[in-house]
């Protein structure tokens, strides 16, 4: 899903640049010729002080860590280092050194309490983002994504500068919408890495619990919906209808453009066929998915009593099904007719028995009009049809007679509920023992009670 990928990473880079333009603007190095022994705050000499201004002034990234390092060589321990650190891996950024700016933003964020909160903050938000854009560049993530120790590491500095951030006070110079605007996109750039970091761990049920921290600020992110649907997969067991649900809303999500919703229905679509166990008949499996849709379109929460049957169950519908159980249940409707449709669609079943009520002759097919019976009396009762039948490749069907008793082995494709009951059939075969001869007219045989064998198994 690079365009997901995308998304999230243009929240990141506008969350970045704001965050650390403010953290430079705030934390000036006190101005040169300052009593240090008089002044509160960082105690440096004026030498230290010329020092980090000469970092600061240079523009190049090369020139900018060379500088840092004779610095920290000199003045390992200088209270300076606050303002070292940010030009130190700002350098490593621009260089896209991912794991240098990771150790660095690392060393400011363990002096602790002796920086501010705001300092701490972009100490673990650049190692967080930085392990995005690690992950994310396509000659290093590929095995970056694989480390699970970093992916730990880039989770525990994500959730720390979640934490961090509560702590940042708003300046004196910042809107209070601003500064809302400002922690939300933050807010939902580290939840969104935190999440990723966790699938990378394989921790796919911290990842669920970030996505929806994250969906929490955004519910309609097109990005965050999708990855909580493949955080939910990923879990022991997996949670198929949380998942469903959670992509379901990233396809109708309001900033997802129309071919990003294709691409996505169309991996639900097929995730749903997968879970059913390879589903024949497409009209239910878009059934269920414009369904889905339409559900999960109104709501974040997936209701408890939405599910999907599973292969388990329409396998364990199908161990003892023949076409008049079919039909019993099919008549008798609710959740019991539901799931047997599910079951029959698509499936062969052979020698259904039935009356004919009527010959309809084609050209590429010939159509039967058949009442299904189970008994003689049944059939001499029967006067209406209740199956539509679809010969193919059979043209002496054509002979066979109104009124007639007739089996068929066929391929059971739709039906129209009560109260006018009627089931479709396609790929028909009469049995050949049913259809008169050419010349004369055969003796009716007898109608057969369908015998409880299984329908033929759906292809895989």
């Amino acid at each position: 899903m690079n365009a997901t990928r995308r998304l999230t990473g243009l929240a990141i880079v506008a969350a970045l640049c704001l965050v650390l333009n403010g953290v430079r603007a705030l934390a000036q190095a006190p101005a040169a010729g300052q009593d240090a022994a008089a002044a509160k705050g960082p105690k440096y000499t004026q030498a230290e002080y010329n020092a980090e201004q000469a970092c600061a002034a240079e523009k190049v990234p090369a020139a900018i860590v060379k500088c840092a390092d004779d610095f920290v060589s000199k003045y390992p321990n200088s209270d300076l280092l606050v303002y070292i650190y940010p030009l130190y891996y700002q350098a490593y950024s621009a260089q896209k050194n991912y794991l240098k700016m990771i150790e660095i933003a690392d060393k400011l964020a363990a002096l602790g309490d002796k920086v501010d909160a705001l300092t701490r903050f972009n100490a673990y938000y650049s190692h967080a983002t930085a392990y995005y854009a690690m992950i994310s560049d396509s000659t290093v993530g590929p095995n970056a994504s694989k480390d699970t120790a970093l992916a730990k590491a880039a989770e525990d500095a994500a959730a720390a500068a979640l934490k961090t951030f509560e702590e940042v006070k708003k300046p004196d110079n910042v809107t209070d919408d601003a500064w809302a605007k400002q922690k939300t996109v933050s807010q939902l750039t580290l939840n969104g890495i935190a999440a990723q970091a966790a699938m990378n761990a394989k921790d796919c049920s911290s990842a669920v619990k970030g996505y929806k921290a994250a969906l929490g600020l955004n519910p309609d992110d097109l990005t965050f919906n999708y990855r909580l649907g493949q955080a939910y997969l990923c879990m022991n067991p997996p949670q198929q209808m949380d998942a469903f649900w959670s992509i379901a809303r990233a396809v109708t999500a309001k900033g997802a453009t129309q071919a990003q919703a294709a691409k996505v229905k169309d991996y639900l679509r097929k995730l749903i066929v997968n879970y059913q166990g390879g589903t024949v008949c497409d009209s239910l499996t878009d059934a269920e998915l414009n369904e889905l849709l339409q559900l999960a379109s109104s709501s974040a929460e997936r209701p408890s009593s939405y599910s999907l049957a599973s292969a388990a169950d329409l396998s364990a519908a199908q161990k003892d099904m023949t076409i008049a159980s079919v039909v019993n249940d099919l008549k008798a409707g609710s959740d019991k007719a539901k799931l047997t449709w599910l079951a029959a669609c698509g499936l062969e079943f052979p020698e259904v028995p039935g009356k004919v009520i009527e010959v309809v002759p084609g050209t590429d097919a010939i159509v039967l009009k058949i009442a299904f019976v189970t008994s003689d009396a049944e059939f001499d009762a029967a006067t209406t049809p209740n199956m539509e039948v679809k010969v193919v490749g059979q043209p002496e069907a054509a002979r066979v007679e109104k009124d007639s008793a007739v089996h068929f082995t066929a391929t059971l494709v739709s039906y129209d509920p009560e109260p006018a009951f009627f089931l479709h059939w396609d790929k028909a075969k009469v049995k050949a023992e049913d259809i008169p001869k050419e010349k004369g007219t055969p003796k009716k045989p007898p109608v057969r009670k369908p015998a409880a064998r299984k329908p033929a198994a759906k292809p895989s």
